[in-house]
């Protein structure tokens, strides 16, 4: 079993099974049998909002059993608990899955990982390389909508 801790302290057990798929697609209209095929493993890294309500889905019966609404869920996804609940759900995915279909799924997650670290570092170079003189210099040139720049910064 995968567990992640959201940020009220709450940990949530994450257990992939044909009860949780079909609750998924139930509550969020999502097909985890179509992790790979249907660009779903790229979302689950890019948007959080939508991990969030896929989140919600696996973890449905957990929260009703200890009364907690979907707006209490929500209102404590947030930072680097998207993280956790991320490597949980993708492992338990991996755990669900047989033979050929989890070893391509293990190779398309450790790709997303790889992929997720290099351009975070690509963004990192590109803004350790900004001139903030020039991009205040541009910004003077075509006129800032916020009103005038001051001219110690200009």
């Amino acid at each position: 079993m995968k567990t992640f801790i959201d940020n009220a302290g709450r940990t949530w057990t994450v257990v992939i099974t044909v009860d949780v798929i079909k609750s998924v697609r139930e509550s969020v209209d999502v097909d985890l049998m179509k992790v790979i095929e249907d660009g779903l493993l790229g979302r689950l890294f890019d948007d959080p909002i939508f991990l969030c309500d896929v989140m919600y889905g696996v973890c449905k019966a957990e929260a009703e059993a200890k009364s907690i609404s979907r707006t209490d869920f929500d209102k404590a996804m947030y930072g680097d608990v998207f993280d956790g609940a991320l490597v949980a759900l993708t492992e338990a995915l991996v755990d669900f899955f047989r033979g050929g279909r989890r070893r391509v799924l293990q190779k398309a997650l450790e790709k997303m990982r790889s992929c997720e670290a290099e351009t975070l570092v690509m963004m990192e170079k590109e803004i350790d390389a900004m001139n903030i003189d020039e991009m205040l210099a541009e910004q003077t040139r075509r006129g800032n909508s916020s009103g005038s720049v001051p001219e110690s910064l200009a």
